[in-house]
């Protein structure tokens, strides 16, 4: 770039946008990168407070700030999202479906620890709308060596940055457990709140059963669902370390694997997930899940429908975050919760 004073920039071209603000009308750019000064334009730019300009002179080294976002884009920029057109060295992407939004945090740091250039995004882990805003990405500077922009080509390396996962609705069996409700002692209200938080991903309830607190049977329930075609069993009740609870045992007499059996989370501490040998997962869920608004299962969920396994590690990273402070007003995912993984 050049610096030269308004007055004297009449036929040169200048290399950034320029905007004006009108308080509670507008902002924009009123002069667009690449537009060639002319004399009427000089009141208007001295209007805005630009008394110099900087005008392009062509450089190989060097790349203007919608020539670095562009790259900034493609490094982040995976399937099923849509970017916007670059302005003010800004660009932003967008959902192009419903669907797990997910985002590799530590080569995301790695690039925005080089300086001179940022991106920022929504919370991962979550899912979108269609159209919902995922990120952010713009060069600091008017323009950048071309070897900064290298380089955060080499630390991101070929995989984006960023993930869209369409979230698939499943084919589920929910075995309800518990002497309680097998006997009619108590009414059944848990398979209602699956159904109603399923229902909201359009997953259909296959098969159904409730059982007393017979380890065996619940074993061989969950199996004779696995084997009639259902690609996930979830377990209600008998979660817990009381001596009539079994449900833990009979999930791991399916011969799944169970990646754990407890979550850093409140509600939701006594949460198992198991997958079976073609990766179906099997959940143990607490009876938390009947009565509070949020809990882990609204945390797994969605990774469950987007066939993005459950962890020991992603778990132990709920932690922090992983404390619903149950306000009386839930505004999930608006929030704190589930936030640390």
């Amino acid at each position: 770039m050049k610096l030269v004073r308004t007055e004297e920039a009449v036929g040169q071209v200048l290399c950034h946008d320029i905007t004006q603000i009108i308080r509670d009308i507008s902002k924009g750019p009123v002069f667009r990168k690449g537009h060639i000064v002319t004399e009427e334009d000089i009141p208007i730019l001295l209007s805005v407070g630009k008394e110099h300009l900087y005008i392009w002179e062509n450089d190989e080294t060097i790349l203007h700030e919608d020539e670095a976002a562009e790259i900034l884009r493609g490094l982040c920029q995976g399937p099923n999202m849509k970017a916007s057109a670059p302005k003010e060295g800004k660009i932003e992407l967008t959902a192009g479906c419903d669907g797990l939004f997910l985002v590799d945090t530590e080569r995301l740091r790695a690039v925005n620890a080089l300086g001179d250039m940022m991106i920022a995004t929504r919370f991962a882990g979550f899912p979108v709308k269609t159209g919902d805003k995922l990120c952010g990405t713009r060069v600091i500077p008017l323009v950048i060596a071309r070897e900064r922009m290298e380089r955060a080509k080499a630390v991101v390396g070929t995989e984006p940055l960023l993930k869209l996962l369409p979230m698939r609705p499943k084919r589920y069996g929910l075995v309800v457990t518990g002497s309680e409700v097998f006997h009619g002692r108590i009414r059944d209200t848990f398979t209602g709140v699956i159904l109603e938080k399923l229902g909201e991903y359009g997953c259909e309830m296959a098969f159904h059963t409730v059982l007393d607190d017979d380890p065996a049977a619940i074993t061989a329930t969950i199996t004779d669902m696995l084997d009639r075609g259902a690609e996930l069993v979830l377990c209600t009740g008998g979660m817990s370390v009381d001596p009539d609870d079994h449900t833990p045992l009979a999930i791991r007499n399916t011969g799944a694997d169970v990646i754990s059996y407890g979550a850093p989370v409140l509600p939701g501490a006594m949460f198992l997930v198991a997958y079976t040998g073609d990766g179906r997962p099997i959940c143990g869920l607490p009876g938390c899940v009947m009565y509070a608004k949020r809990t882990i299962f609204d945390l797994a969920l969605p990774r469950l429908l987007a066939d993005v396994p459950i962890t020991a590690d992603w778990l132990a990273g709920l932690g922090q975050g992983g404390l619903c402070l149950d306000c009386p007003v839930c505004h999930f995912p608006n929030c704190g919760f589930g936030k640390g993984g």
